[in-house]
């Protein structure tokens, strides 16, 4: 009987220790949460305007069979356009592993600095379509807008191990870039929307994309850290002495 007794103690305790606020979240909330801090209406404290952050990044490419890893830090700036237009983003994607290369845009350039190759990849972002509101990839410049952009539903599983939701994405336009995509929400940061706090810490845990050809892109975020004033010096590319440049079309690219 005593035994028993402290079974049932047990069950209950491991039962309120459990993310009650994100398994209690509705879709709408989780969506909301992921939504809301890059929206053009939110401000103040509820807003992320900037975030860093280390990655881990995992891409298969299923017509070679071939599986590629890498990590590094990524910083990212969002800035508020006017009328219809998606938000500036600028950002830094500094990858360690497998090997150093940057990924760099200032809102109006891209370049792709590969230091293996001595080659820099330098291509206008208005002319390869990145800036396009209909256009999914674009994700990242339309957090605010994920609802409009993608119909939105819970994945299967809808929760990860760690009791973080998980929610699968469909372009609503067709894409050569995005078949569908995967996000896991943080829990913590589901709760602190549901309490009024949201805006407190990066909502997305991880991004699976799969493009229609079937390839894969897996990135995981950690150490993650929001408003701390990125600078805008962090976006600008300095063209290394002796590199060749490439400057490819939207066309080329496959835009």
């Amino acid at each position: 009987m005593k035994r028993s007794m402290l079974l049932s103690v047990c069950l209950v305790c491991l039962v309120c220790l459990l993310p009650l606020s994100s398994v209690a979240a509705g879709l709408n909330d989780v969506i909301a949460t992921l939504e809301t801090p890059f929206s053009s209406e939110t401000d103040g404290n509820g807003a992320i305007r900037d975030f860093t952050a280390d990655f881990f990044q995992e891409s298969r490419l299923v017509s070679l069979d071939r599986m590629q890893r890498g990590q590094g830090e990524v910083k990212v700036r969002f800035e508020k356009s006017f009328g219809d237009r998606v938000p500036i983003v600028k950002f830094r994607w500094e990858y360690e592993q497998p090997t150093n290369q940057e990924i760099v845009s200032d809102g109006e350039t891209m370049w792709v600095y590969l230091p293996e190759n001595n080659q820099v990849i330098q291509t206008n972002i208005e002319e390869t379509g990145m800036t396009r509101a209909e256009d999914p990839m674009t994700f990242l410049t339309g957090l605010g807008n994920l609802s409009r952009d993608f119909t939105i539903r819970w994945a299967v599983p809808d929760h990860d191990a760690e009791g973080n939701p998980v929610l699968q994405l469909r372009p609503r336009r067709v894409s050569s870039l995005i078949r569908e995509m995967q996000i896991v929400v943080d829990r913590s940061a589901v709760r602190d929307f549901q309490d009024g706090q949201g805006g407190r810490r990066l909502p997305m845990l991880s991004t699976h994309v799969t493009d229609p050809q079937g390839n894969t892109t897996i990135i995981e975020f950690s150490d993650a850290e929001v408003n701390t004033g990125v600078s805008d010096f962090d976006f600008r590319f300095i063209m290394p002495a002796g590199v060749d440049v490439v400057r490819p079309t939207g066309r080329e690219m496959g835009f």
